[in-house]
């Protein structure tokens, strides 16, 4: 299997570093070389002309050709101007032929004279102009040569200064060197410089390559959609820089802009900047809000020894006490059936007791006793309740008040169809679970235990309402029943009344509580048939 070789980021950006350097030297050399090119050769043409006006205008040079002494008189004049302007030949000619060359003295014997020489010749005039000799590729500056006779000047000859073109490319190849030197040590100092900075840019990333980067961005996008608990983290300064669908939906938050924000301005979390000052992982800790309670985790992020944020993870507890709730009162049902079944146990024992003993007329009446008993029972339960899970609830509720010596009535005007789709199996086992369980507390201590239930479902609510007859409520507590926590049987209590009250608000219900006038309470909820945008 072939595996696909990825470039690393230290590779990129060098060689983006390096490429750019060349290219910017390589556009900067070629325009100064045709710059200089231009501006070399338009020098040597000026020099040509001007060195060969210097040398028309000496007396010596007159008095040479006049004296035909040019090779005795004229060379060291020739050669100390060559000298000072790096010219390749300096040639003298007269009207018939070359008379004096720097380079060859025997060219005066050769014809060499130019088609430009009638410029200068005839009329007097200078020029520049570009030659092949045998050297090579030459540039000429050409001037005549005036010298006096009687009232005005003749024109004895023309001087021309010559220079190879090889000399001028020569010396812009050696500045171009200069340049490549220079842009050597630029791009040796660039390649440092990437060094130094794709060390410093994986630093910043923890040495990963941009690759690696992206793959745990998706993992993480993907794990904190999969994950069911609340996840948000903050930088050093507090300020939220993520948080999940999970966290959003338990807290209510539906801004979409609130990355950025600081975490007290989103939510009042003192555990998180406890952590952010102190750099100790915080645990298990429960915290209200929303009137809900949750249980927090938060951890520091610490890199270098330096705190740069934290981490907090955290659950709804509410729902898992209703999960607890729910399992504790399908735990209820079943020990309501089994004493339900200990109790019919216990009645079969008595028929058979009194059947052996032929007290006929007594099992007689007590099975008569029993069974109108039972028939208004399920009279109630099977024929005016319809719905399957408010009568599961209330069998294992009179299977327990069976147990505890409680008479739990059901009001005979009670009737409901089936609950509506918007009210859960969970919510109506948590409602009514509560509401008995609390009415069975209320009357343990009491010498008559009575415990009245009652749904009705006419009209646009479902009202159940639970009746007990035991000491009430003081007046002046009335306001906190329903508060999270509070409980007057001791520590580890509290939560019945407040799920209760949560569940019924959820489904834009109202509760209330009112006392009885011959002692105890009367707890009534209302909820809509029609679920409430």
């Amino acid at each position: 299997m072939i595996k696909n070789k990825r470039i690393t980021l230290k590779t990129k950006i060098l060689g983006l570093i390096s490429s750019l350097i060349l290219l910017i030297i390589t556009l900067l050399a070629s325009v100064f070389a045709y710059l200089q090119a231009i501006d070399t050769r338009n020098q040597v043409e000026q020099l040509a002309l001007q060195a060969a006006k210097s040398i028309s205008l000496m007396p010596e040079l007159r008095d040479a050709i006049e004296q035909e002494e040019l090779e005795t008189q004229f060379r060291p004049i020739a050669e100390q101007v060559r000298d000072q302007v790096n010219a390749s030949n300096i040639i003298i000619e007269n009207r018939d032929k070359i008379i004096y060359s720097h380079v060859d003295q025997n060219d005066s014997r050769e014809s060499g004279l130019d088609e430009t020489n009638d410029l200068a010749l005839l009329y007097g005039g200078s020029t520049i102009f570009e030659v092949e000799r045998r050297s090579g590729s030459v540039i000429v500056g050409k001037v005549p040569i005036m010298a006096e006779y009687g009232d005005f000047d003749r024109i004895i000859g023309v001087v021309s200064v010559e220079f190879l073109k090889t000399d001028i490319y020569r010396n812009i190849i050696s500045r171009i060197k200069t340049i490549v030197f220079a842009a050597i040590i630029i791009l040796t100092l660039g390649i440092i410089g990437g060094i130094f900075l794709t060390k410093s840019i994986r630093k910043d990333i923890l040495g990963l390559e941009p690759h690696e980067i992206s793959s745990l961005y998706l993992e993480r996008s993907a794990i904190l959609l999969s994950i069911k608990e609340g996840i948000l983290a903050v930088d050093q300064n507090g300020l939220l820089t993520l948080i999940n669908h999970s966290a959003k939906e338990m807290m209510n938050i539906n801004e979409k802009m609130i990355i950025g924000q600081h975490i007290n301005d989103v939510l009042k979390i003192s555990t998180i900047e406890e952590v952010l000052q102190t750099g100790e992982t915080i645990h298990d800790v429960e915290i209200f809000l929303n009137h809900k309670v949750f249980i927090f985790n938060v951890i520091p992020i610490i890199y270098n020894n330096q705190i740069k944020g934290a981490v907090s993870s955290f659950r709804d507890k509410t729902e898992l006490k209703n999960l607890i709730n729910t399992i504790s009162e399908v735990r209820d049902y079943s020990e309501g059936l089994r004493a339900q079944t200990h109790e019919y146990t216990n009645k079969l024992y008595l028929l058979s007791g009194l059947l052996q003993l032929e007290r006929y007329k007594d099992a007689f009446d007590f099975i008569q006793k029993e069974s109108i008993t039972y028939q208004h029972r399920n009279q109630i339960l099977f024929n005016q309740i319809h719905d399957t899970n408010v009568q599961a609830i209330l069998l294992g509720k009179l299977g327990k008040a069976s147990e505890k010596k409680i008479i739990l009535e059901m009001d005979p005007e009670s009737h409901v169809d089936p609950l509506p789709s918007h009210i859960g199996v969970t919510d109506i086992i948590t409602i009514i679970g509560n509401l008995i369980d609390n009415a069975f507390d209320a009357v343990a201590n009491q010498q008559s235990k009575k415990v009245s239930f009652s749904i009705t479902g006419f009209g646009n609510d479902i009202i159940i309402e639970v009746t007990d007859n035991g000491e009430g409520f003081p007046e002046d507590k009335i306001d906190t029943l329903f508060t999270l926590g509070y409980s007057s049987k001791g520590k580890n209590r509290g939560y019945g009344l407040f799920n209760v009250k949560r569940i019924v608000e959820s489904l834009s219900g109202t509760i209330e509580v009112h006392h009885v006038k011959t002692g105890g309470a009367i707890f009534t909820v209302y909820l809509p048939k029609k679920a409430l945008m």
